[in-house]
C-alpha cells in the first residue's frame, strides 16, 4: 500500500509507512516529535475519504478521533507504561473488524469527541504498529496496571 506519511527529517514522501515494532521505538517517536495519536482505522487511504462518525448520535465529527501517545505533564510512570495503556484501549476495535490497524499520526486538534478523544484535521501517517508491538503492549499493560478496574471496583 502507498499513502502520504512525515518522514523522520519532516518531508512528506510517498511510499509505504514504517512498521513500529517495539514500544521502545514508539516511545523515540512520541516523546521527540511532539503531540502524536494512535488511530485504530482501516489505514490512511480510507480515512482520507471516510470522516469519523458519533456511532451514538449518527453525527458527523469535525475531524478524525484519536487517542493521545504523548504522555501528559502529570503522568510520572514510564512513558512506556503511557503508550502500552493507550495503545490497548481501542484493541476491541480490531477484534471486531480484522482491517483495523493501529496508525501512528499527528495533526491539529480543531475539537473533542463525545469521550474526550481529540479530533485531528491535517493528518499525517507517521507509521503502523506491529503484531510484535501489540502483543508487547498488551503484556505491559496486563502486568502494570489493573486493566479494565473502574471507580466502583
Amino acid at each position: 500500500m502507498t499513502t502520504l506519511f512525515r518522514a523522520a527529517d519532516g518531508t512528506s514522501v510517498h511510499r509505504a509507512p514504517p512498521v513500529i515494532d517495539s514500544l521502545a521505538e514508539l516511545e523515540r517517536i512520541a516523546t521527540a516529535t511532539g503531540p502524536v495519536c494512535v488511530r485504530h482505522s482501516k489505514g490512511p487511504r480510507h480515512d482520507a475519504r471516510e470522516k469519523s462518525i458519533d456511532t451514538e448520535s449518527g453525527l458527523e465529527l469535525p475531524g478524525l478521533s484519536v487517542n493521545p501517545l504523548t504522555p501528559e505533564a502529570w503522568w510520572n510512570r514510564p512513558a512506556a507504561d503511557w503508550l502500552a495503556r493507550q495503545v490497548c484501549q481501542y484493541q476491541h476495535l480490531r477484534q471486531q473488524n480484522p482491517e483495523r490497524r493501529p496508525w501512528i499520526v499527528e495533526g491539529r486538534v480543531v475539537a473533542r469527541g463525545p469521550d474526550c478523544e481529540p479530533l485531528l484535521v491535517n493528518v499525517q501517517t507517521l507509521g503502523v504498529l506491529s503484531d510484535r508491538l501489540l502483543d508487547e503492549a498488551r503484556e505491559r499493560y496486563a502486568e502494570r496496571f489493573d486493566a479494565g478496574r473502574g471507580p466502583e471496583d
